[in-house]
């Protein structure tokens, strides 16, 4: 697309996993074009990320996360052709520190005054290059002894979602603060928000899909919608266990143990009519929320009333459950054809994985990888645009 916004993401082995993979397909669901990068590394290779999380030690507990796939080569990389650099936290900036065409590219970014976004660990980077000396700065907390060695002028976050800015520089303490963070850079790039102040919701359960929870809802929230997630059994405050699906060469998908998401409501007492759209992420959840007759009840409301309803991967297995497919064009991950076509749906092949589709009132995906064209296609019909 004509004057379409590149954004260089930088890259490391056990980058937060968060870190990556939100800003990663938020951007590209609104329209930009996203270049990640690993220095010694190719377009088509991964990156290992790590998946950080507060469970009540005095600090973060680490465990692996899913696998990242670059799209592009840091060799090959042009600073002049990007219009800004996000560098996520984890554990790699601690070496990508000490990388001198890492210091150097983002040493370049700073000299021609793009947007640069920062987030957590990223920050030892920022220091490295020389980049915060007289520059208000937040990040992990862990981080503040460098940049204020570094010249920075420390700003104490609030709360773990804090985030602040200066000129083109935007800093975040962790991935709590996503929404921000991201409308804070996508603002600096010149973007406009039409179609905000959208109340959605979130159906969740216990090891549902990680990203598949959290890229969609992050990616809402930082276009100024109200995003709300509920359990059957939970309230506001308590959380749900994720699991890590990934694809690593055997014949099925791969479960590792994903971040602990919280929810931001009570199921019993909700009033669906509130709300101007639904979301199920996929995951492992779907297979028992489809047995609770009140989840059916509330699926069965958002698409009786032809509200937007989003359902990926698994999620599916509601949908079919809740009697709501028959007549649809629909797609799935592959193995839940069986209850999407017995449902009296359509098949829609994903070819390849990342394809989605959109029926009326209600958009399929059939795994994370599609979240770009997933989120992309409910905004649509939420009427959410970014334009630049």
């Amino acid at each position: 697309m004509a004057g379409q916004k590149r954004v260089l993401l930088l890259c490391g082995d056990y980058v937060e996993d968060y870190e990556v993979m939100v800003p990663f397909q938020a951007l590209l669901a609104y329209g930009l074009s996203v270049d990640a990068v690993c220095p010694g590394k190719k377009a088509g290779e991964i990156c290992r990320t790590a998946i950080h999380d507060s469970l009540g030690h005095q600090t973060y507990s680490e465990s692996r996360g899913h696998n990242f796939t670059l799209n592009a080569t840091f060799d090959e990389i042009d600073a002049t052709k990007y219009d800004g650099l996000v560098i996520p936290g984890g554990r790699a900036p601690e070496y990508l520190a000490m990388n001198e065409s890492v210091t150097d590219l983002v040493k370049k970014f700073e000299h021609l005054q793009k947007p640069i976004a920062s987030i957590c660990h990223g920050q030892l980077i920022l220091a490295a290059a020389d980049s915060v000396k007289g520059r208000k700065c937040t990040a992990y907390p862990a981080v503040k002894p460098a940049l204020i060695a570094a010249g920075a002028h420390w700003v104490e976050p609030e709360t773990v979602a804090f985030c602040t800015s200066d000129g083109n520089l935007i800093t975040g303490a962790t991935y709590v603060g996503h929404p921000e963070f991201i409308r804070l850079f996508i603002k600096a790039l010149g973007a406009k928000i039409s179609g905000s102040g959208k109340r959605i919701l979130f159906l969740c359960g216990d090891y549902m899909e990680d990203y598949e929870v959290m890229v969609p809802f992050q990616s809402l929230q930082a276009l100024e919608c109200h995003v709300d997630a509920i359990c059957p059994g939970k309230k506001a405050g308590d959380t749900c266990p994720t699991a890590v699906h990934d694809f690593e060469g055997d014949q099925t998908y791969s479960e590792k143990p994903g971040h602990n998401f919280t929810l931001t409501a009570n199921f019993e007492g909700l009033d669906a009519s509130s709300y101007d759209g639904l979301v199920i992420p996929g995951g492992r959840a779907p297979e028992y929320l489809a047995l609770n007759d009140e989840v059916i009840q509330l699926v069965k409301e958002f698409m009786e009333s032809g509200k937007p309803v989003a359902s990926i991967c698994h999620g599916q297995q509601i949908l079919s459950a809740a009697g709501v497919l028959k007549g649809k064009k629909c797609t799935a991950y592959p193995v839940v054809k069986l209850n999407v076509v017995l449902a009296g749906a359509t098949w829609l092949e994903p070819e390849p994985i990342h394809r989605c589709f959109t029926d009326g009132n209600l958009v399929t995906g059939a795994a994370w990888p599609g979240h770009p064209e997933f989120i992309a296609q409910f905004m649509a019909l939420l009427g959410l645009t970014v334009s630049f």
